[in-house]
């Protein structure tokens, strides 16, 4: 079973969010979708300063069965990108909700969180 931590909130497409008060939301993909995944060997991330609305794709993950596009789960502006990933994306493999993470960004809309589901939902989501 895939670890879904119960503090985070997720998209159907298998991003989840640490939205912090201060309105940061760090964002990744989850367990269960690197273990699809599998090894991770290369990941595409916007430049500090981009903005995205909800759904936009914001990067590609190249792993050695597939490519797979990010769709950010809520709109804002990239403040951060994890720049270990460049070197080092199996990161995402080894701790996705740690380490591993993507991109944080200054969410646009206060209740940014709306659109997402909880750890429970995305459980059932996926099967769990």
């Amino acid at each position: 079973m895939p670890n879904i931590p119960q503090d985070l909130s997720y998209t159907t497409d298998h991003e989840y969010v640490r939205l912090s008060p201060d309105g940061i939301a760090q964002i990744g993909i989850t367990d269960f979708a690197q273990g699809e995944l599998g090894d991770i060997v290369y990941i595409e991330l916007p430049r500090v300063g981009t903005k995205f609305a909800a759904h936009d794709v914001f990067g590609t993950v190249e792993a050695v069965k597939a490519v797979s596009e990010l769709f950010c789960p809520i709109g804002g502006e990239v403040t951060a990108i994890n720049q270990r990933l460049d070197k080092e994306p199996a990161l995402v493999n080894s701790d996705p909700y740690g380490e591993g993470w993507m991109l944080k960004l200054k969410a646009a809309n206060p209740a940014a969180r709306d659109g997402l589901i909880s750890a429970a939902e995305y459980a059932k989501h996926i099967g769990g």
